[in-house]
């Protein structure tokens, strides 16, 4: 197993120094993914790659993409370099990374797994995105057959990076906020294992939330639209898939 860190970024200026350096311990490759951000976050970024050496780079994209597709060109860039597993981190702080050895451990213990952060909550997580979380949950039990996706939105989590790349190269999956269910869903069916971990979140250390209530729950709708009616299709292959001994259980 040899791990990489991914971190998506989008004008998180003020708190990506701090995630960086709760990050660094850990010894590991790091690719921040610039998504398209204002031109106040250059300096900031220019001026981690500079101080903290060879074991972070600044992958720029330019227009925004979405966070999906940042943390997909930063899975490509890691497996280009041979890394086995990416881990996927937020770059706003609400992650704790302290909590990121129980996830590599867990990933050496079951390499071939998606092993997803579970949120424990403080006070500081708004009601309306906590009540909101259960519907997704809820449509995602449906999707999979399964309870075994306990959490789909927690965007910390190791990936077995072939397997992820797969679904990524083959299948449609939505580029933006609805990234982190769609991937956990369509690696379910083919296959994949998920196993949760609980950890900690805090929202977020800048203040500053991309999610557009709007626009990003209208995507979110629509891609359990897409996912329910691609589990019709699959429905005979996952029943079988849960009644087979040694399949993916909940």
């Amino acid at each position: 197993m040899k791990p990489a860190i991914i971190v998506p970024f989008y004008n998180h200026e003020h708190a990506i120094a701090q995630t960086v350096a709760a990050l660094r311990p850990y010894g590991l490759r790091c690719w921040i993914v610039d998504d398209g951000s204002d031109p106040r976050c250059g300096p900031v970024l220019e001026q981690l790659e500079r101080t903290e050496g060879a074991w972070l780079s600044v992958l720029r994209l330019s227009p925004n993409r979405g966070k999906g597709e940042a943390v997909m060109e930063g899975m490509r860039a890691a497996a280009g370099e041979g890394f086995t597993h990416g881990v996927q981190i937020d770059a706003d702080g609400q992650h704790d990374a302290a909590d990121l050895r129980r996830l590599l451990d867990e990933a050496e213990r079951h390499p071939a797994a998606v092993i997803t952060g579970v949120p424990v909550y403080d006070a500081s997580v708004p009601k309306s995105r906590l009540y909101g979380r259960y519907v997704t949950h809820v449509w995602v039990w449906i999707n999979t057959l399964s309870l075994e996706i306990r959490d789909s939105m927690c965007g910390f989590r190791v990936y077995p990076l072939p397997s992820m790349l797969r679904v990524c190269d083959r299948q449609r999956v939505g580029r933006r906020m609805e990234f982190d269910t769609e991937i956990l869903v369509r690696m379910h069916w083919q296959g994949t294992r998920v196993i949760s971990v609980p950890t900690r979140v805090t929202y977020p250390l800048d203040g500053v939330s991309h999610f557009d209530l709007w626009r990003d729950n209208l995507r979110i709708s629509a891609m359990h639209a897409r996912l329910f009616f691609g589990m019709l299709g699959r429905l005979p292959r996952l029943l079988a898939q849960r009644l087979r001994p040694g399949g993916v259980q909940a």
